[in-house]
């Protein structure tokens, strides 16, 4: 007998298997990028240098820098789970989903639900206290800011953790640059005082309702916020024995 596989025969072999819990057709794909998703900029060059300093040898590298797309039903796994969970509990509190979530994104097999900042505070709150749900634990807040994406430059970004069943979700939150207010979560999760401080301090978000929102790395009368995309390259020099580094504004600029 021959052990070739008939010419017919289309059965996938091992690693090749369909995962039955997620649809294999092109339009059920989630968060592709690419051409798919949201364009914030366009980069040229490696370092997206303007000034003609790139000496990478990058200089005409153009390419799109894109945020992933919502994704569409199924996500896959669980993640229909917690999103069927997270809008049927909204919609018994009187909120519909749709006015709260902005969008959801599936990418690099992360759940992300992006929500309106003013639904912020009841959303996570559902999260935690939903039987369902069970996130209790929020490991932090990180500030992202995107000068291109215009109407909401500046990001949160909230890594949520449940201890019960094991899961691990994000929630996402813009503000624009003339309104960088976002809701603090301290009265819902306590151990993200100190992270809204540092967000505060770096990107200038500011935590309505934090207890004491106050710089926490740079000093009380510092100007501006150092992680921002557009703050001013500045520094110190450096001397070493027979040499002298000179400030970082003052070198060969690459911005």
């Amino acid at each position: 007998m021959s052990d070739e596989t008939p010419k017919g025969d289309k059965t996938p072999k091992g690693d090749e298997t369909p995962n039955p819990e997620k649809e294999l057709s092109a339009q059920n794909l989630p968060g592709q990028r690419g051409d798919h998703g949201e364009e914030v900029r366009v980069q040229r060059g490696m370092f997206g240098a303007q000034s003609g300093a790139d000496t990478s040898g990058y200089g005409g590298l153009v390419r799109s820098i894109r945020l992933p797309g919502p994704a569409t039903r199924p996500y896959g796994g669980w993640f229909d789970e917690v999103a069927d969970e997270l809008e049927g509990a909204l919609e018994e509190q009187g909120l519909l989903p749709d006015n709260a979530i902005e969008k959801t994104v599936v990418d690099r097999d992360e759940l992300t639900f992006h929500i309106e900042r003013e639904h912020l505070v009841r959303v996570a709150r559902t999260l935690r206290d939903d039987p369902a749900l069970r996130f209790e634990l929020c490991t932090g807040v990180s500030g992202v800011h995107y000068p291109g994406d215009k109407g909401r430059e500046l990001h949160a970004v909230y890594h949520l953790r449940s201890l019960t069943h094991g899961r691990l979700i994000r929630i996402e939150v813009s503000a624009p640059d003339a309104d960088p207010r976002i809701p603090s979560l301290v009265a819902v999760y306590p151990t993200n005082d100190w992270h809204e401080r540092e967000t505060y301090d770096f990107f200038g978000i500011v935590f309505d309702g934090h207890p004491a929102l106050t710089r926490i790395m740079m000093p009380d009368d510092w100007q501006g916020h150092p992680q921002r995309k557009d703050y001013p390259l500045g520094g110190i020099a450096v001397e070493y024995k027979g040499a002298q580094i000179p400030a970082p504004d003052q070198r060969r600029s690459y911005s």
